[in-house]
């Protein structure tokens, strides 16, 4: 018959596996539940930078750099064309206002000279044959009205003699009739003659006044014609130095060409190229520093305003012109500038304010200024933190938000940090 078994009670081996899976699984819930997950990079502290959070004078300005240039430039562009037959002056040397530069020839103009010339004289003689014929016409007209005069008064007499004897019928009343209309026809002709002489004579001088006027206007050309002539010599329009003359004997040259500039070094100015992020904050006027070396040793330093602002951005960067702020009791030494030499600055954008300050570093090219590695107190890690940075300078950040003073942070890169939340120091 069949047995009955027993079961047994209390700790047995077939129980380990379970026991320890169910440590195991505490363990790791108690893990999630209160362990620290934030990711740890470790790194040598000798390889990275730590900057002190800092409250100070936050001095808004942008350092550019810029070349001394002539505060004028006059470029040279003859107002004739021509052949170049001799070069006066060179490259480099000082000329007054008026120094002939270039000296052209141009057949051309030389026959236009004397086209002009030879059609003056020809508009003189036939101004003076005008006045001749018209002379003499006058002079015919007066001996025709002068002969009509003595026709009208002889028609008269012999009219008035017919009417006594009409009257006393020793003549015919045809013959009194005839004479009496002889001198009312000779009356007649000679008021129209009158008239006519008048008119002729209006017409006469109107046309005489045109022909003057015809002929100030060609002598008024012919000495426009000649001063063109004087426009072969290519001559210096200001006071200055031949900074460019291209050239060569032979050459034609064209009217409006330009062949060369001469540098006006009664002052100078800087030409800059600003980051374009600055544009809407760069305005004429503004003050900018610069130390100067002295051609007799040592330093000083200038101050310079902004004088003009390109609006034209090209590769990321906008131009503008600086010139320097002069004191009428002192000589300065920025007389002695040279063209070409670059000058750095500080431009000032705005007035200094107390701001939270930290050092500019690498960091920034890799969090854009949105957070950084702040030290803890001991100095022992580093954990990340959100930020705020506002304005820059070429040596510190303004922050806006996330940082106090007494603070430290790591301000070297980035870059071998990856995500990490913190930062362990060996």
């Amino acid at each position: 018959m069949d047995r009955v078994i027993e079961k047994k009670r209390g700790f047995q081996r077939k129980h380990i596996p379970y026991i320890i899976g169910g440590t195991i699984f505490l363990s790791l819930a108690l893990w999630v539940i209160f362990g620290n997950h934030a990711s740890t990079v470790r790194v040598n502290r000798d390889m990275v930078t730590i900057g002190d959070v800092t409250r100070g004078e936050f001095k808004d300005y942008v350092r550019i750099n810029g070349q001394v240039v002539p505060i004028q430039v006059v470029r040279i562009s003859p107002e004739e064309g021509g052949v170049v037959m001799e070069k006066v002056a060179e490259e480099g040397q000082s000329l007054k206002k008026g120094d002939v530069i270039v000296r052209l020839s141009n057949s051309n103009l030389d026959l236009q000279i004397l086209n002009a010339e030879a059609e003056l004289a020809e508009k003189q003689n036939m101004l003076r044959n005008t006045q001749v014929a018209m002379q003499q016409d006058r002079l015919s007209n007066e001996t025709e009205n002068a002969s009509l005069d003595v026709d009208v008064k002889r028609k008269q007499r012999a009219y008035q003699q017919n009417e006594r004897l009409y009257a006393e019928k020793l003549i015919s009343r045809e013959t009194y009739l005839q004479s009496k209309e002889d001198y009312e026809l000779a009356k007649k002709k000679q008021g129209l003659v009158s008239e006519r002489l008048k008119q002729d004579a209006l017409y006469r001088k109107v046309q005489m006044e045109q022909m003057e006027d015809n002929l100030d206007n060609m002598r008024k050309n012919v000495i426009l014609v000649r001063e063109r002539k004087g426009k072969l010599e290519v001559r210096s329009n200001i006071d200055g130095e031949l900074g460019l003359l291209d050239v060569e004997l032979g050459q034609s040259i064209s009217a409006g060409q330009t062949i060369g500039q001469i540098n006006d070094l009664s002052n100078f100015k800087i030409n800059a190229l600003v980051d374009e992020i600055y544009i809407d904050r760069v305005r004429v006027g503004l003050t900018a520093t610069a130390t100067i070396r002295q051609p007799h040793g040592g330093e000083k330093e200038c101050t310079f305003t902004v004088r003009k602002v390109y609006p034209e951005v090209r590769n990321g960067k906008f131009k503008v012109d600086l010139v320097l702020r002069r004191t009428a009791s002192e000589h300065n030494e920025w007389d002695d500038a040279r063209v070409g030499a670059t000058v750095y600055l500080n431009l000032e954008l705005g007035e200094p304010e107390q701001a939270v300050l930290i050092p500019r570093g690498s960091f920034f090219q890799t969090t854009g200024g949105n957070w950084v590695y702040v030290l803890d107190k001991d100095g022992s890690k580093a954990y990340r933190r959100n930020i705020r940075i506002g304005r820059q300078n070429p040596q510190y950040y303004e922050v806006c938000d996330g940082l106090e003073p007494g603070e430290r942070i790591i301000t070297s890169s980035y870059d071998s940090f990856k995500d990490n939340e913190v930062v362990k120091f060996k």
